[in-house]
């Protein structure tokens, strides 16, 4: 190799983290001053780099540099104290030294062997987790579940859609894909949507069924229960419930019960995606929005939120 393209080595590595902290640092001490909302057009950025990647490597000031002209300027601050869109800020300082750990780690952990520590400690924290929202028995590790982490509330709502969408079919028969239907209320996040294009769920076959601002946008079980004796009458099969504990368009709260309750009666898998709200019921004043949560086969939340 070139004398230029040699890897850092490990002093190399600890004189530029000490950097790497400083900048990270130093940015949060001024991060207020920078406009929450970026304020470049579409395209900024393509006008600000080279067509091809650098074939040398550069001083890592140059790099800070580049950052500072470069790409501050084009990021919205979600870290900001004058951030207040979407949702809360998803971070915390204590956690830079984690992902620092993790990368430096760099663990594949698909399966116990290649990393036993990574499985393991994954099913014991997510075991404390579920111990804090004082979920039932059966979401735990030792009983018949146990959490997984994913990248996303999306692709956990996809997952457990898939689930669902094999449990029935092994059932009922491949062939009855297209008879599929799936239910939600339609302050549902767009992920559930998403997640049954994927699936192969049928668009017409996705039951988005109105609310209103009467019972705080949540959804009725009587609207519900309609919706499925005409689906059944029609020769269609219900087979999943989606409900959330804190819409990010309203912050809805479903009857988790109640819903919980029809789906069991009609044999459905019944979701509860708690992404934006399921963190808080760790507290106990909170933990009543998710009462009903054991009639659900599966629970979603966000712990960063």
């Amino acid at each position: 190799m070139e004398s230029g393209l040699k890897p850092m080595d490990a002093e190399q590595l600890r004189e530029n983290a000490h950097k790497m902290v400083d900048f990270i640092a130093d940015y949060y001490k001024t991060i207020e001053n920078f406009p929450v909302l970026s304020q470049v057009q579409p395209g900024y950025l393509r006008e600000l780099l080279p067509d091809s990647a650098p074939t040398h490597p550069e001083p890592l000031q140059h790099i800070f540099d580049d950052i500072q002209a470069k790409i501050l300027p084009g990021v919205t601050h979600w870290q900001s104290p004058n951030f207040f869109g979407y949702y809360p800020s998803n971070s915390s300082i204590a956690g830079f030294l984690g992902e620092m750990m993790s990368a430096g780690l760099n663990i594949v952990g698909f399966s116990w062997i290649t990393s036993p520590a990574a499985t393991e400690l994954e099913m014991i924290v997510l075991d404390w987790f579920g111990k804090m929202l004082k979920l039932p028995e059966e979401f735990l590790s030792a009983g018949k579940g146990g959490g997984v982490i994913q990248g996303t509330a999306s692709e956990a709502v996809l997952v457990v859609l898939l689930a669902a969408c094999d449990k029935i079919l092994r059932r009922v028969g491949k062939k009855s894909l297209e008879k599929l239907v799936v239910y939600a209320s339609d302050q549902t996040h767009s992920a559930l949507q998403k997640a049954c294009q994927i699936g192969g769920i049928h668009p017409e076959n996705c039951r988005l069924l109105r609310t209103d601002s009467s019972p705080d946008y949540a959804l009725s079980p009587n609207v519900l229960n309609e919706a499925i004796s005409n689906d059944v009458t029609s020769g269609l099969i219900s087979f999943f419930l989606c409900a959330t504990v804190g819409t990010t368009s309203s912050t809805a709260v479903d009857p988790l019960l109640e819903l919980g309750k029809i789906a069991k009666g009609n044999d459905m898998w019944f979701h509860v995606d708690a992404a934006y709200a399921g963190s808080a019921c760790i507290c106990p004043e909170y933990r009543h929005y998710i009462d009903g949560v054991e009639e659900a086969d599966s629970f979603n939340t966000n712990t960063h939120i």
